[in-house]
This record gives C-alpha cells, sequence and structure tokens, in this order.
C-alpha cells in the first residue's frame, strides 16, 4: 500500500461493552499516525523500505471515518476456546461490507477496513485458528483486483489479558492492549496487503517477525510504560521488522 486511508467499524451491539474511553483512544490513535505521516519517529516509518514495481512504501496515512455499528450479532458463525459469541471470517467479511455499503465508503488498494469487536467477543478465520489461541488479531482481503476489500479483524484484547495484552496502558485504557494490535496489523497490511508481497520464508511478516518485542520505553505514566509518541501522545507498540537493519525498530528504517 504505497500511501494508505483507515476505516475503523466498532461493532458493539447495545448489550455490550468496551472501556470508558476506548473508541475516542483509538480514534486519537489512527489521528496521530496520520498527522505524523512522514515522520521517522515512530514504526511506522520502518515500512517505506519496502516497495513493489510501481516504487516503495510512502508513509503517508488518511483517517476516512469511523462508525459505531450496533447490529445485533448473528448466530455464532464458530467456536473458540474463551467466549459465549464467535464470529467467522465470513460473518466479519459480511458485516464489513454491509457498513461500507451504507457508509458510501470505497474498497480499494489504498482502502483498510479495521473491525474492531467488543469486550467477550471471538472469531475464528478458520476451524482450526481462533482469536485467543492461535491469534490475537489477523489482516485480510476478500474480492479481487482492484475493488478488493483490505480489512483488519481486531478482538478486544483484555478479553484475554493473559494472551493478547502487553500489560502497559499509558493511556490508562484497555484501548493500550488493542492498539498494539492494530498497529501490528496495519503495517503488515501496508507491507503486505494481499498475502503475496513482503513475508519471509516461514510466511511471516514484518510484525510477526517483532511481535511482543518493545524495546527500550521511553518513560512512563500512571498505567505504564510507554515506547512512543506520536504526534504528542503515548503509545506502548511493538517494534518492526527492518531489512535495512536487519532486525526489529522502533523509529527510522
Amino acid at each position: 500500500m504505497h500511501t494508505n486511508q483507515t476505516y475503523i467499524i466498532y461493532w458493539v451491539p447495545s448489550d455490550y461493552t468496551v472501556d470508558s474511553s476506548y473508541t475516542s483512544t483509538i480514534n486519537q490513535f489512527f489521528a496521530d499516525v496520520a498527522q505524523d505521516s512522514g515522520k521517522m519517529s515512530n514504526v511506522y516509518y520502518s515500512d517505506t523500505q519496502y516497495y513493489d514495481g510501481s516504487g516503495y512504501v510512502s508513509y503517508s496515512s488518511g483517517v476516512g471515518g469511523s462508525y459505531m455499528d450496533t447490529n445485533a450479532f448473528p448466530a455464532n458463525g464458530c467456536s473458540d476456546r474463551y467466549t459465549s459469541v464467535c464470529l467467522s471470517d465470513a460473518q466479519i467479511q459480511q458485516e464489513i461490507g454491509n457498513v461500507i455499503a451504507a457508509q458510501g465508503w470505497e474498497p480499494g488498494p489504498s482502502a483498510l477496513f479495521f473491525m474492531v469487536t467488543a469486550r467477550g467477543v471471538g472469531s475464528c478465520y478458520d476451524s482450526s485458528n481462533c482469536a485467543f489461541t492461535q491469534y490475537c488479531a489477523y489482516h485480510s482481503s476478500f474480492g479481487s483486483g482492484s475493488t478488493a476489500t483490505l480489512y483488519a479483524n481486531i478482538p478486544y484484547a483484555n478479553t484475554v489479558p493473559s494472551a493478547c495484552d502487553a500489560g502497559q496502558h499509558p493511556n490508562g485504557d484497555d484501548a493500550d492492549a488493542t492498539i498494539n494490535l492494530i498497529s501490528h496489523e496495519h503495517n503488515e497490511a501496508i507491507t503486505d496487503p494481499l498475502g503475496n508481497a513482503w513475508f519471509d520464508r516461514l510466511g511471516q511478516e514484518d510484525g510477526d517477525k517483532c511481535a511482543w518485542n518493545f524495546g527500550t520505553p521511553l518513560g512512563s505514566t500512571t498505567g505504564g510504560a510507554y515506547n512512543q509518541v506520536v504526534n504528542g501522545h503515548y503509545y506502548y507498540l511493538q517494534q518492526e521488522w527492518s531489512n535495512r537493519s536487519a532486525g526489529c525498530v522502533l523509529t527510522g528504517t
């Protein structure tokens, strides 16, 4: 993705909950990443070393919009180890498509849609890969060609903190744990949107190669450590893989 425009869907029916500042903190993060486009001071700049036949990735991110989706969840499309509500990948794709149509958003090679689900909601990519056991989040696509829909499924990390929460909450909200998952999938989608771009011989993308590797903190708040300052706000994000540095980085390439 040479540039990227993000769209955030919060699927939170009326009888489900998120932490008090969950959506506002996540929206702030996306806005901060966009505001700091082009700067070398956070993990997103590492993506600029990757390229395809049309040229290099630019650290150029924007926010297309966000939407609170209060539609009821469908009947379980799967079963997982931890939750009583389980969404299949097909159900997630269907709801993303529904919201895109209702909001008049446009899929395409520079658009990335994040499905952020409520506390206590599970999902399975397939019969062998489920949230909080095999993954904390994932990115994928549906459709084909120039109108393919690029998306990421982002479960509520603190549903199972031992699996998906790094333990540092510099903003004092459960959103901090989920934002780390968002950053992981966002960077991977930028460098490998369709699963045929940048990955290693084991199939690991730039986020996978540095998962749960946070480097050295810059400081701390009452909620915990932070290792990134993005547009003046504090976050605790995993590092991303750099071919140029032959290792994991928090800034630059």
